[in-house]
């Protein structure tokens, strides 16, 4: 008869030796109930079964290390509600992106993307953004880069929102003009 080991047994084994049953029995002692507690956030099965993965998958790489600090369901909750949240921020983004390249797609003008896009292949991407002031860079790095909202921005960076609008478009045209 085979005993059972404790959580922080099964980390240790799959940390140190790759051990595939040790990480086998952890998915099957945790992935039922992560997979429940992230279906009451996101209603999106594949979604949910994406992140629950993903987070098994990290633990099994050594991306997400447990340091015996609190129960090993929340060091669990914490990796996967983590990832849930990137996945709708990144579905948001590309949603956001979308939308404004359509609207971009019926203009004449060339739109700052493809300008800087362009500008990756043949201009000075990293020295136009240099050149930009810590603010503007900012506003970009959580508009653009981390894909948050203008509101979401604002909090982050304590402005209100109507500035972070204004640095956008103020960013845009620096980079639209140094690129071109």
């Amino acid at each position: 008869m085979s005993e059972t080991r404790s959580d922080a047994e099964l980390l240790r084994a799959i940390a140190a030796d790759r051990d595939r049953h040790a990480f086998e029995e952890l998915f099957r002692r945790y992935a039922p109930w992560l997979t429940a507690r992230l279906r009451g956030r996101c209603a999106d099965a594949g979604v949910v079964d994406d992140i629950v993965q993903e987070t098994f998958l990290a633990i099994w790489r050594g991306k997400a290390r447990y340091r015996q600090e609190g129960e090993v369901a929340g060091w669990l909750w914490r990796i996967g509600s983590r990832r849930l949240v990137d996945a709708q921020r990144g579905d948001g983004a590309r949603g956001r992106l979308r939308q404004a390249l359509a609207r971009l797609r019926h203009r004449d003008e060339v739109s700052a993307e493809d300008r800087v896009l362009a500008g990756v292949e043949h201009g000075d991407l990293a020295g136009a953004l240099v050149r930009l002031s810590p603010e503007l860079r900012a506003v970009l790095q959580a508009t653009v880069i981390d894909g948050l909202t203008t509101r979401e921005a604002a909090d982050l960076l304590g402005i209100p929102p109507g500035t972070v609008k204004t640095r956008a478009m103020r960013a845009r045209k620096q980079l639209r003009e140094a690129l071109a």
